[in-house]
């Protein structure tokens, strides 16, 4: 009976040992895991991109509006046997805003006196431009009165021929259309020489002769 009484107090002292073993494993691992969850996370910094400044642009400004650029009037020079129509070349200041300026600059020295003296104009003196314009059908050249006063044939021959070359140095190719006091010419001076309007240098070279 006693030795019956020793061995369950040695069983539930195993029992009691085992436990408290158990709750000590459990607390532990409890403890573990609490603290692995409720650890504090270390957070890397984002690496700031460095911001590249651009570098200064170059101011820019409008080019000059003024240039220089070159036209050419024409002059009728005598070979012995007829005339022919001879360049010149005319530098003009040109301003961007006006598109007309360098053939109206032309003109103004075309209706002055020649500075060739090997060369003639058989524009008469005292003519004067009214206005130039330059539009889709072609060059239209506006010309005072005088431009039909005086002179034979060849001199009216010769003075349209002025007006067309001198018209088209820029643009060959050109149309142009020549008018007296805003009115188109179809027939120029007593002898009647009739103008088949657009005038170019092809229609020029192959209606009249110099």
């Amino acid at each position: 009976m006693k030795e019956q009484q020793g061995s369950n107090r040695i069983s539930s002292g195993v029992i009691a040992a085992i436990s408290a073993a158990v709750v000590a494993v459990s607390g532990g691992v409890a403890w573990l895991t609490w603290n692995s969850t409720h650890s504090p996370v270390s957070v890397t910094p984002e690496q700031s991109t460095p911001i590249q400044s651009s570098p200064p642009q170059p101011s820019t400004t409008n080019p000059p509006t003024n240039h220089q650029q070159t036209a050419e009037i024409y002059l009728l020079k005598d070979t012995g046997k007829n005339f022919q129509l001879v360049p010149q070349p005319v530098k003009v200041q040109v301003d961007g805003d006006r598109p007309n300026q360098v053939l109206e600059a032309a003109f103004q020295t075309l209706l002055a006196e020649p500075t060739e003296a090997t060369n003639s104009s058989t524009i008469p003196k005292g003519t004067k431009l009214l206005g130039l314009k330059v539009e889709n059908d072609g060059i239209h050249v506006n010309l005072s009165e005088n431009f039909t006063t005086g002179g034979g044939s060849s001199s009216m021959t010769g003075r349209v021929g002025q007006v067309v070359y001198t018209a088209t140095s820029l643009d060959h190719s050109a149309k142009v259309y020549i008018e007296i006091n805003g009115k188109q010419l179809d027939t120029l001076g007593g002898e009647g020489l009739e103008l088949e309007q657009p005038l170019t240098r092809d229609s020029f070279q192959k209606n009249y002769q110099l």
